[in-house]
């Protein structure tokens, strides 16, 4: 299969690679070519703009995972619009080339995330829940119907909601655990918040899973089956770790740092993968103990 993917170099896209590269053609559409030899090797291909193709007909498969993290910094207005035009411009010429050939790609698989839903307290949330208005629904919604733009007869569109996703070599984990290694971690606000997480090798596992599966369309949460607290979440952390855990992080002083972009940690959602477990998708990581476990165990032993 050819597969053109964009966001390869990134934490999801890279480990994603080291699973697709053996049995598919790979190209990874990037500003920097060399980023991506230097990345992933000279066994891929580089595609530094899509203006270099007419259309995708060449492609199999596209995989859209490209865009600015959403809460690596504080919300000014200006990083509220990279954030949306990262996922928005790129998506929209994707479908646009896509739209323009005679024999597309048969699957579109497109990023999105559980902010789609906005805050929704502690009620459980699958696909079909009504999301509240707020920024993080906006910049889902638009780049999700952008995506869907692509479906027809001859391309099936895959829209994948992630929640915060585990991994030792990137993502919000890697943010967490200087500060509970050193035993200061704790959780954000009251806690009572919640958090839905997914391992990263569930993840890749189920990008392959829609690859595969052709009976599988529209939005999919890519979240565990065991949303959690943000206080049992903290807890678990440093248990596993070995370190105590009496601190915590008060929600004004997240306020006070981040601004709107808090609101994010502060509210969240529980969130339930109905339509990937409908299908036939099982987690190999369904637990937070598990997850952390395979993730950390290995790093803190070493």
């Amino acid at each position: 299969m050819k597969i053109l993917i964009t966001g390869g170099t990134g934490f999801i896209g890279h480990r994603l690679m080291s699973h697709l590269r053996t049995h598919h053609q790979i190209t990874v559409l990037s500003r920097s070519p060399n980023k991506v030899y230097q990345r992933l090797g000279h066994d891929v291909e580089a595609l530094a703009s899509l203006q270099e193709l007419d259309n995708l007909d060449a492609f199999d498969a596209v995989i859209n995972l490209a865009g600015e993290p959403i809460a690596d910094k504080r919300w000014s207005p200006a990083q509220k619009d990279i954030i949306c035009q990262s996922r928005w411009q790129i998506t929209r010429q994707l479908v646009d080339k896509l739209k323009a050939g005679s024999r597309p790609p048969r699957v579109l698989i497109s990023g999105s995330a559980v902010g789609y839903y906005g805050r929704q307290g502690d009620a459980l949330v699958d696909e079909d829940s009504h999301p509240h208005p707020e920024f993080s629904h906006e910049v889902c919604a638009r780049w999700e119907e952008l995506a869907m733009a692509a479906a027809s007869e001859q391309t099936r569109v895959c829209l994948i909601r992630l929640g915060v996703v585990l991994g030792a070599e990137g993502g919000a984990l890697r943010k967490m655990l200087p500060s509970y290694r050193l035993g200061l971690g704790g959780p954000i606000g009251s806690g009572k918040q919640y958090l839905s997480w997914i391992h990263i090798e569930d993840v890749v596992n189920l990008l392959l899973f829609l690859l595969e599966h052709e009976e599988c369309s529209g939005a999919f949460n890519a979240t565990a089956p065991e949303p959690v607290t943000n206080e049992l979440f903290s807890r678990t952390l440093a248990r596993v770790l070995g370190k105590p855990h009496f601190a915590r992080v008060p929600a004004w002083a997240m306020r006070l740092l981040f601004g709107e972009m808090a609101e994010l940690l502060l509210t969240g959602q529980r969130v339930m993968p109905v339509r990937l477990q409908q299908a036939g998708f099982h987690f190999r990581y369904p637990t937070l103990d598990k997850a952390l476990k395979e993730t950390l165990g290995g790093k803190r032993n070493a």
